[in-house]
């Protein structure tokens, strides 16, 4: 309010109630006042402590709730380190098995080209004594024929 509009409801007021009584007026509207202060302020203080235990309430279940949720992902975080290792266990293991049956594949390779090397060889020799053998016997029934 402007200081007009007070002014104005003053003059209204001692027209009202005169001179004499403004000071009891004055006395009661204070009163009134303050024991509308104190009700506002119980009010708030009432409604502060109502809010209170929901706030605490409310803070208990966030609480709850955050451990709840760190538990949970803590739970998760555990299982998926141990489903890797197992995981990780077992790619090692078949990776070594793999390695194992490529080195007896390999050596079974090795020995095999080896004896059929060695087949070949004794083939190859047993041909050339056998062409030698009949050369010389060539050789032999030629130098044994009657001239004629």
């Amino acid at each position: 309010m402007s200081g007009q509009e007070i002014f104005v409801i003053i003059v209204v007021v001692l027209l009202l109630f005169g001179a004499d009584k403004l000071p009891e007026l004055a006395r009661g509207f204070a009163k009134g006042i303050r024991d509308f202060r104190k009700a506002t302020d119980d009010i708030k203080k009432e409604f502060e402590e109502s809010t209170s235990e929901l706030r605490k309430d409310l803070n208990d279940v966030t609480n709850t709730i955050k451990n709840e949720v760190t538990e949970m992902s803590e739970n998760i975080q555990r299982d998926v380190n141990e489903v890797s290792e197992d995981i990780r266990k077992d790619v090692d293991e078949v990776s070594e098995n793999i390695r194992k049956d490529v080195n007896e594949v390999s050596e079974n390779i090795q020995k095999d080209v080896n004896e059929v090397s060695e087949n070949i060889e004794n083939d190859v020799n047993e041909v050339k004594d056998n062409i030698q053998k009949d050369i010389n016997d060539v050789s032999d029934d030629y130098r044994n024929e009657p001239n004629d």
